[in-house]
């Protein structure tokens, strides 16, 4: 029952500092972008529509600082109880360090469950209908979801894309079909519209590459014969690092599919499915520097070398990401070789602290 009490009792101190500095990271990063999106005030989208914008893409901004807030939030927890005694009287009364380590472990599981959520389920939405609300105020209805144009590869064919709206049109699409390495026909066409489950491209112009001379045909309407769903336009054109881990896992697999290098959307999808490692091997960090060589040292002294830990480790992984495409290894390692890393030092300064 006494360990029960314990166990809740470092939950309770760790997960309450963790709420803390999310709240204060979340706040100052509201007022910052806040401020610097007040130069995109224009028509219909006044200050008062940045704030609700901002508002709308708080999940994705939670989701982003957690592992820094779960680091911080880790090292004021265990530190103020480190200031107060209390940790000393626990190792006294037999207290093992591993079980102590256990009771900061139960919070963060529950953060992490939560982050899982809120990426396969939350955030990818209301990123996705934030950028279409935002657009609409400043474009008017029926505004383009995004202005980001994207190529892709289908079998002998490469396509441009121009933008695609909140209904699922794209616009400015063109297609270049090649046999071999000769281009044999262009198409340009102002829209494709998706109509009981296949594409329609309206105001289409196909020039058509032949010996000596070119030849040029028009068409109101045509089919488009091709493997993209809405869907999979959808996650071509939007950020990949906010889209959910399913989606990730399923862009990865059609670029795959099509021969292409799908290095990017596997980094995210690696980065989201190993959070529970990354959160753990922060919070060993976090506990190295409350039971090991800086438990002397003075509190704000142990978060500023906290913060420093997670900025490098976020560099770490920055600098990796790159890498794994230059020199061909698995994205999984450009995610896991930080995570094991921190966790390597975090458990040898424990070790070093007896």
């Amino acid at each position: 029952m006494i360990v029960d009490r314990l166990d809740r009792y470092i939950a309770r101190n760790v997960l309450g500092a963790i709420l803390v500095v999310q709240v204060v990271l979340l706040g100052l990063d509201l007022v910052i972008t806040y401020i610097n999106d007040l130069e995109d005030v224009s028509g219909d989208y006044g200050a008062f529509q940045v704030l609700q914008y901002l508002f709308m893409r708080l999940p994705w901004r939670l989701y982003q600082y957690a592992p820094v807030a779960v680091l911080i939030g880790a090292l004021i927890g265990l530190g103020s109880m480190a200031s107060s005694n209390e940790l000393t009287v626990m190792r006294a009364a037999g207290r093992s360090l591993v079980r102590i380590l256990w009771g900061v472990m139960k919070p963060v599981l529950v953060v992490v469950v939560l982050l899982l959520l809120i990426a396969e389920y939350v955030s990818p939405r209301t990123e996705q209908f934030a950028s279409a609300w935002r657009l609409e105020k400043l474009q008017g209805e029926g505004a383009v979801l995004t202005q980001r144009g994207a190529w892709q590869r289908e079998g002998d064919s490469i396509y441009r894309f121009g933008a695609i709206r909140a209904d699922d049109t794209v616009l400015d699409l063109t297609r270049y079909r090649f046999e071999g390495h000769a281009l044999r026909e262009a198409t340009v066409a102002q829209r494709a519209v998706w109509q009981d489950g296949a594409w329609q491209l309206e105001d289409v112009a196909t020039t058509r590459f032949l010996e000596g001379r070119t030849e040029v045909e028009r068409h109101a309407t045509r089919p488009w014969d091709t493997q993209l769903s809405p869907d999979q336009l959808d996650r071509l054109l939007r950020e990949v690092q906010s889209q959910a881990p399913s989606e990730l896992w399923a862009h990865a697999s059609y670029l795959r599919a099509q021969g292409l290098d799908a290095t990017q959307p596997l980094l995210y999808f690696w980065q989201k499915l190993l959070m529970p490692l990354t959160m753990a091997s922060l919070v060993l960090v976090a506990a190295s520097f409350v039971f090991g060589p800086l438990r002397t040292v003075a509190a704000g002294t142990r978060v500023f070398y906290g913060v420093i830990t997670g900025l490098t480790f976020k560099y770490l992984q920055d600098l990796l990401a790159p890498a794994s495409t230059v020199f061909g290894f698995s994205p999984a390692w450009a995610v896991l070789a930080p995570t094991l890393l921190c966790a390597a030092l975090g458990l040898y300064m424990l070790r070093r602290s007896g």
